[in-house]
This record gives C-alpha cells, structure tokens and sequence, in this order.
C-alpha cells in the first residue's frame, strides 16, 4: 500500500475512474460522494490525502476544506470551477494542487506523488525480485548489495515503479522520464529498459517489468 485517499465526487462515473487507477497503482482508498460522508470517513479513518471537488451537494468543497484545515490532511481540489478567482480561493484555503476537469489520469496520479513526496506520505519503497529501490535516498540493493544506476535509468525506474500496472507507451515514458523537450529517438527508451533488467537481474524475469507497465514490442 502507498497511501490511504479519499475520493469526495459527486459524479459516481469520475469518482469510479479516479479509484480505478488509484487501485492500479497501489493505493488504497475511501470514496465519499457529499461532505457528511466525507466527514464520517474523516472521523473513522487514517487519510494520507483528499481528492475533493468544489461543487458538492450541500456544502461545498471550499467550505469542508475550511471546516477541516486542523486535520493537517493534504488536499488536491479536482473541479470544473477554473476561474482565476477559484484557484487563488482553493490556495489561499491552503489546498496542495488545484486540477481542472476534465483532466488526463495520469497527469492526475503524477500529481498526486508529488503531494505525497512533499507531505512525506508516500510509501518510500518499492521490493520484487530482490531488489529493495528506495526512492527518497535514490538507492537500490540487488541481493544486498548496492547497484550503480545512471541519472536517467533511476528517473526511469522511478517513473515505472509509480505507474506500476499501468501500460506506457515509448511517448509517455519518454514524456514521464525525460522531458517534454526530448526530441531523439524514442528506441532510446528500450535501450535503457534493457540496461535496467541487465543491472537489476531480470533479463529473464520480464514479467517483472510488465507489473511496472512496460512491454518492449519484440518481445510480441
């Protein structure tokens, strides 16, 4: 598990949509669809984030987010209110991140491990095969023993461990890793998977690199 979230969203399609892949990726989650559910699950539970929408039946967003600031919980705001007026509200109220509807998942999912790093909620680990990746000190052991990566290949790691389950395209890795600025070869992406399961041991252990959600198109 990553993190606990709750997911306060009216519209039951897009809260379905959010805690699809919040599952994919590993977290867990609460879904709340008004501001006295949301409460109840404040009271009963331990939450690492709020995924919350400004226009709610009955109080709003903004409102919930005041009436809760004690609670020191991170908050991302997903709403269809994109005034300037609103953002600068949802700041000042002390929210996290501010997301536009409609929104891309994984622009939404990216945000949310940055609000994680930074509140210091995300779960600092990723284990399988033997090799323990320890993302905050950027260090990875095969067996115990300390495994030299370069810059890229760890940003590379570092971006399929998050999106675990999720399949990325060459563009999207290239886009999540790189840059958007990246203007080579999009096989470079290959090459350094292939470096990564050289270093790491799992040149014949490809389902490994399938559960972080990327597939070489060799490989059929």
């Amino acid at each position: 598990m990553m993190a606990n979230i709750l997911v306060v969203e009216d519209e039951k399609p897009i809260s379905d949509l959010i805690t699809m892949n919040l599952k994919l990726v590993g977290h867990q989650f609460f879904k709340a669809f008004n501001g006295v559910e949301m409460q109840t699950i404040l009271e009963q539970e331990k939450v690492d984030l709020i995924l919350l929408d400004v226009m709610l039946p009955g109080l709003d967003g903004f409102e919930l987010m005041r009436r809760n600031r004690h609670l020191n919980v991170p908050v991302i705001f997903i709403t269809a209110k994109d005034s300037l007026y609103d953002r600068i509200t949802g700041f000042e109220l002390g929210a996290d991140d501010y997301i536009i509807k409609p929104f891309e998942i994984l622009e939404l999912l990216a945000r949310i491990n940055v609000v994680l790093r930074r509140n210091a909620q995300e779960h600092d680990g990723f284990i399988a095969e033997g090799v323990d990746v320890r993302l905050a000190a950027r260090k990875i052991y095969k067996n115990g023993q300390l495994v030299e990566l370069t810059a890229r290949e760890f940003e590379l790691l570092e971006v399929l461990i998050q999106n675990r389950n999720i399949a990325l395209s060459r563009d999207k890795l290239l886009e999540l890793a790189w840059g958007y600025e990246f203007e080579g070869d999009t096989r470079t992406v290959d090459v350094h998977i292939r470096q990564l399961r050289k270093k790491l041991g799992w040149e014949e252990r490809i389902k490994t690199i399938y559960k972080l959600g990327y597939r070489l198109e060799s490989e059929g």
